[in-house]
């Protein structure tokens, strides 16, 4: 068209139809540059007012909120705006503010209500997560509150937010969202700053308590408590070291949600410092310029031990104690003081700074009174072995180890009483039993401390038993080790030489004694295997004994059998013959009746004649000395001129057992039995007992013959 224009070539109307397109057209253009503003959708404009009928801003605020010249409270997003025409508005791109997952986002405000000298932070204000300047910084209605300048209790949790950076500095891990150009070097020092502390503290992240670690290829789980330490509200009163635990009911309306609801937190009467209630296992996004948590770990009672709770916070309690025990005072769970009832073994989400969990244990353990050796609990460290002087002057040093029992339900007495078991053990038991054992040694010997340690060892366990009562503990058993001397003094290890000495003697006197036993279980041993060798000779011998023995019975079970043969016929012939002389005599009598008549001339001569037997019978019986000899004399003759046989083939015994009428019953059997007896030597008729009886029979005998002679 330029081109036919200057050749002259178009008329002169379609040119200014021209030019006023190109007017139009550059008017437009000025008019879209003038007045259009273009947002992207990731940013945010804030608008700046250069100049307004209604003046600039006032009351100190830089925010201005009635279309005063200034920074506006409104922001720009992304697309097209209208009307904000460049001599009068300035549009001052500026990114989102994002919030990265897991994160927490920290707010400055630049504007708003002073704060007042008791607050440290500003106060919680609906605003859409600051996102409505206008309402953070204008009271709505009555029951609204307007926002304060300064940080800001509320947090920001993951997410992209439209704030206004005129109005509000917002800090992230990644840095901060501001306008660079509206700060001055002491806000920008101070944001700097901020962001560097939160960083330190890792306040940008939340607050994962009971998470785990891994080492290596171990997984290691943080069994660890939250110390929150408030930063804002009232403040503690005086006297008070910990804040007392507040809004923790879920279901109340000043639950504050373990510190993650400051304004909650407040409203329920929480005051600023260390706090009472920490927080447990679980994940909290708390606030740290609100507050700061330090992690401490559990507090574990393990088995076989109890914790005595001192609490230094709570109100003052009541003594439990009673009046008996001058050691101070035990109170109830929660009040300020030694708590009565101790914890069982386990993990408790202890407040280390609102008091003390002192361990006791409650199984049996040993304490040593050793130089050099403790055990794992370390209570036994300062203890050495107890040096003694006995009677006789030695100076052994005496190891010593001590059970040691602790009820659990004493324990807190214990504690009250000594502080720690430690104390205990060092304060009270240490010198307790060293004062004992050197009294003991006192009295002894060197000698008499080594013999008589089982002795010494019961007395020491019944008198500390009584002793350790007193103290609320149980002493279960005290062993006594060997006494030992000091580096310098070798008296103690010559008295031990001369006792080895001592007993190696009296062990060689036994080893001899058993040696000798021994020979003599070996002498025995020789002749049972001599014997053995030559068992079968003896088993002949012994049998040949025995035929000998059995053979020698026999004949004398013969013998006694003919014996008893002999005095039975010999009665059997004395009682014929008693009756042939009583017929005799009755004969003699008849014939002497008849005879008298005769004439007593002839019967005086048959008297003579009777007279003159008579006394030669007992002329005879006088020449034997024994009237036993003379009948036995009588009787061998008789038995040698029997027709009867001596041993009958066939015969009847009767009264073998000494009854009445047996033919060895009488004097007859009197007198076989007494010489048979006194020929087989086994026993003399003069020594007999019987002997008298017989002689005084044999003379009835006599006498009576000698009458009936007479008589004839």
């Amino acid at each position: 068209m330029f081109s036919l224009f200057a050749a002259g070539e178009l008329p002169e109307g379609v040119l200014l139809y021209g030019l006023i397109a190109l007017a139009l057209l550059f008017l437009g253009l000025v008019f879209w540059w003038a007045t259009v503003r273009v947002i992207p959708n990731d940013k945010v404009g804030v608008v700046e007012r250069l100049w307004s009928p209604k003046g600039s801003v006032t009351d100190g605020r830089i925010i201005a909120l009635n279309e005063e010249a200034g920074y506006q409270a409104t922001l720009l997003r992304g697309g097209l705006h209208f009307g904000y025409w460049r001599w009068q508005y300035r549009i001052h791109i500026a990114p989102l503010v994002t919030v990265p997952q897991g994160q927490i986002g920290y707010v400055y405000a630049r504007d708003g209500q002073p704060l007042p000298p008791s607050q440290t932070l500003g106060r919680v204000v609906e605003c859409n997560n600051f996102q409505d300047a206008q309402k953070f910084l204008q009271k709505t209605d009555e029951e609204a509150d307007q926002g304060q300048r300064g940080r800001q209790r509320a947090i920001l949790r993951e997410g992209v937010y439209a704030i206004n950076p005129a109005c509000f500095v917002v800090m992230t891990e990644n840095g901060a969202y501001s306008l660079p150009h509206l700060l001055d070097a002491q806000e920008r020092n101070a944001i700097k700053a901020w962001h560097e502390q939160l960083r330190s503290c890792a306040g940008f992240q939340p607050v994962v308590i009971g998470g785990s670690s891994r080492i290596g290829e171990t997984e290691v789980h943080d069994d660890l408590i939250g110390v929150v330490t408030v930063h804002d509200g009232p403040s503690l009163p005086p006297g008070e070291i910990i804040a007392p635990a507040v809004g923790t009911e879920p279901d109340g309306a000043s639950y504050h949600n373990n510190y993650q609801d400051p304004e909650a937190f407040l409203k329920a009467a929480g005051r600023r410092g260390r706090q009472y209630a920490p927080l447990t296992d679980g994940t909290y996004f708390i606030n740290r310029w609100f507050a700061s948590v330090e992690l401490v770990a559990k507090t574990v009672v393990p088995i076989g031990h109890v914790g005595v709770v001192v609490s230094y916070v709570g109100k003052a309690g009541r003594d439990v104690s009673g009046t008996s025990f001058r050691h101070g005072e035990r109170v109830q769970d929660g009040e300020r003081g030694v708590w009565e009832r101790p914890l069982g073994p386990g993990k408790y989400p202890f407040n280390v700074y609102a008091g003390q969990v002192i361990l006791v244990p409650t199984t049996n353990f040993v304490l040593h009174w050793i130089t050099g050796k403790t055990e794992a609990h370390k209570f036994d460290e300062a203890l050495r072995s107890i040096d003694l002087v006995t009677r006789d002057a030695y100076e052994p040093l005496l190891p010593l180890s001590v059970v040691v029992h602790i009820d659990y339900q004493r324990a807190p007495s214990v504690i009250q009483r000594f502080g720690d078991v430690k104390k205990l053990i060092t304060q009270t038991i240490d010198p307790m039993l060293s004062a004992f054992f050197r009294d003991v040694a006192h009295k002894k010997t060197m000698l008499q401390l080594l013999h008589e340690r089982d002795q010494i060892q019961n007395e020491a366990r019944i008198e500390l038993r009584n002793r350790f009562r007193e103290f609320d503990i149980e002493c279960v058993d005290v062993l006594i080790g060997k006494p030992v001397a000091s580096e310098s003094d070798n008296k103690i290890e010559t008295l031990l030489e001369q006792l080895r000495l001592r007993q190696l003697s009296i062990e060689q006197l036994e080893t001899y004694e058993r040696q000798r036993a021994a020979a003599e279980k070996l002498r025995t041993l020789n002749e049972a295997q001599a014997q053995a060798a030559v068992q079968v000779q003896l088993t002949n011998a012994k049998a040949e004994v025995q035929i000998a023995e059995s053979r020698g019975e026999a004949e004398l079970a013969r013998a006694r059998k003919q014996s008893e043969q002999m005095v039975v016929v010999a009665e059997a012939e004395l009682a014929r013959s008693k009756r042939q002389a009583e017929q005799t005599v009755l004969t003699a009598e008849a014939h002497a009746k008849e005879k008298v008549l005769a004439g007593r001339g002839e019967g005086q001569k048959t008297l003579q004649v009777g007279l003159s037997e008579a006394a030669v019978v007992l002329r005879k019986v006088a020449a034997y000395g024994d009237p036993r000899l003379f009948a036995a004399a009588l009787l061998a003759e008789r038995f040698a001129n029997s027709a009867q046989p001596l041993v009958p083939e066939r015969m009847f015994v009767s009264g073998a057992n000494g009854e009445t009428g047996s033919v060895s019953s009488g004097p007859l059997g009197m007198l076989l039995t007494l010489l048979l007896s006194e020929k087989t030597g086994i026993g003399s008729f003069a020594e007999s007992p019987d002997a008298a009886e017989f002689k005084e029979e044999c003379d009835k005998l006599a006498r009576e013959a000698i009458g009936t002679l007479a008589g004839k």
